[in-house]
Order: structure tokens, then sequence, then C-alpha cells
């Protein structure tokens, strides 16, 4: 049982990296951050209900953000087994200068000893 703990204790924490990772990467297109931790079978349901793949994905983070001040909090990490969902909240300033909120979810699996997110959701108000 404490093995099991442990475990899980380690896979939180990296999940916990990952998902700053990915934040501070769509503030700063960071296309190559982006490359080393998504599957090759990822997918992206946008906020505006479109479903787009890995290489479409890569290709609108490539393109620099129109809202500032791109942070997130309320990160709730589940952990799976081998699989691990994170839920969380986002703010943001629009280009308009004012306040906007989502959230996302974002779906990982540890394949081959490295977690890989496989599939996000995101939703904006």
């Amino acid at each position: 049982m404490q093995a099991d703990a442990t475990a899980n204790t380690a896979h939180v924490k990296t999940l916990t990296k990952l998902n700053q990772d990915y934040i501070d990467s769509v503030s700063n297109s960071d296309v190559g951050r982006f490359e080393k931790i998504l599957s090759d079978d990822f997918l992206n349901t946008n906020a505006d209900g479109t479903l787009v793949n890995r290489a479409q994905f890569l290709a609108q983070i490539a393109r620099p953000m129109t809202i500032s001040n791109f942070q997130c909090d309320d990160v709730l990490i589940r952990v799976m087994g081998d699989f691990a969902i994170i839920h969380a909240r986002t703010t943001y300033t629009k280009a308009d200068g004012k306040a906007g909120v989502g959230r996302y979810t974002d779906m990982w699996a540890l394949r081959n000893g490295r977690w890989r997110c496989v599939a996000a959701h995101v939703m904006r108000g």
C-alpha cells in the first residue's frame, strides 16, 4: 500500500510540473516544448468545438496569443494507474482588456515510463 501512495505522489509531482509547462508553453507559443510532451496521437477540442490533431494544435500554438496574463488555478490532478486527468481553471486578459476565465481538462497517459498528454478539452467564458 505504501509503495502505491509513494508512486502516486511522484506522479502527481511530475504531472504538476508538466501542467505548468503546458500553460507556460501556451503563453509563450512554445511549439518545441509541446513536441516533447504531446503524444503522437494527441487530439484537442478547442473552445469553439472544433477537434484538431497534434499537427493542427502545434500550428495553433505557433501563432502568438491574443490574450495576456494567462494563468491556471484550481488544479485537480487525478492519477488512475498509468492514466491521469488534470482539471483546472484559467484566467487571462482579453485583447480588449476585459478579464476572461475558462476551464480545461487534459488527459495524460504513462507511456514507456514518460507522461504524455493524449487529449485536451478547452472551454472559455
